[in-house]
C-alpha cells in the first residue's frame, strides 16, 4: 500500500502512472469515463447497494486479474467513505500450521454473477447478467498463492468471488469460506485511509483485499485505473 495526499492529478496524468507499472485493464462491466475510458468511475451517494462494503480483491473472477490498482479522490462526502485494506500474507502468516496443511492444495471457483447483479441493481454496470456470465464463466484458482514478485504465500480467496471449494461437500465448503471469509475482516491485518480530496492510493490487487465504508449519503466520486495482470494465480 502507498497513500499520497495533494496530489491534483488530471485524468491522462493518472493513467500515466499507472502505465509506468504495466498495460492499463478495463472493467469488463464497470462505469467508466467518457472521456477516458482507461478510468473507472465510482460516483456513489447510496454506497450499501454497491457490493464494495464486503472485503474483496477486484475481479478474481479473471484468469489474470489485475495486477495494480490506483485509485485517485475527486469529490467526497463530508463524513465517511474510508477505506480499508487487509493483508493476505499476513492473514496466511498467522493461521494454524494446522489449517494451512488443509488450505495448501485446495482450488476454488471464481464467480462474477453477484457483484454483478449488484452493479446493475445499482446502475452501475454496462453489460447485462447474461451477456457478461457468458463472456465471463468461472474461474478456478489456489486457495493459497504465492506472490510472482516476493515468493511470499498468501490466501486467495474472497466474499465477492469465491463461491466454492473443488472437491468437498458443499457443507464443507461453505463452512470453511465463511470462516475464511471471516477471518480476513481481523483488525490485526488491516490499515484504515481517511480520504482527503486528491488523496491518491496505490495498491497490490494481488495480495490484498479492500472494503469501502458505506457510512456516508453525499456524493463520493472516485476515479480509478487498474494495471492488466501478467500472473495467473499460482
Amino acid at each position: 500500500m502507498l497513500f499520497f495526499r495533494k496530489q491534483a492529478i488530471t485524468p491522462d496524468e493518472q493513467i500515466a502512472l499507472a502505465k509506468r507499472f504495466g498495460p492499463i485493464d478495463i472493467h469488463p462491466f464497470g462505469r467508466h469515463m467518457e472521456t477516458h475510458p482507461e478510468v473507472g468511475l465510482l460516483d456513489q451517494t447510496q454506497p450499501k447497494r454497491d457490493g464494495a462494503n464486503r472485503w474483496h480483491t477486484d475481479s478474481t473472477f479473471m484468469r489474470k486479474p489485475p495486477k495494480l490498482a490506483i485509485l485517485h479522490a475527486v469529490k467526497l462526502p463530508d463524513c465517511g467513505g474510508d477505506t480499508s485494506w487487509s493483508s493476505m500474507i499476513r492473514a496466511w502468516e498467522l493461521l494454524s500450521p494446522a489449517l494451512q496443511r488443509c488450505l495448501e492444495g485446495l482450488e476454488a471457483a471464481h464467480d462474477i454473477t453477484g457483484p454483478l447483479r449488484r452493479a446493475i441493481a445499482g446502475g452501475h454496470s454496462v453489460g447485462d447478467l447474461e451477456g457478461v456470465r457468458a463472456a465471463w464463466p468461472d474461474e478456478i484458482h489456489p486457495v493459497v498463492c504465492r506472490h510472482p514478485d516476493t515468493g511470499k504465500k498468501f490466501l486467495y480467496v474472497n466474499s465477492n468471488f469465491t463461491s466454492y471449494f473443488l472437491g468437498m461437500s458443499d457443507a464443507e465448503s461453505q463452512a470453511l469460506i465463511a470462516f475464511l471469509f471471516d477471518w480476513v475482516r481481523s483488525p490485526e491485518l488491516q490499515v484504515r485511509f481517511h480520504w482527503e480530496e486528491d488523496s491518491v492510493a496505490i495498491w497490490d490487487n494481488r495480495c490484498t483485499q479492500h472494503y469501502a465504508t458505506a457510512d456516508y449519503a453525499e456524493r463520493r466520486i472516485m476515479h480509478r485505473v487498474s494495471v492488466a495482470g501478467d500472473w495467473i494465480p499460482s
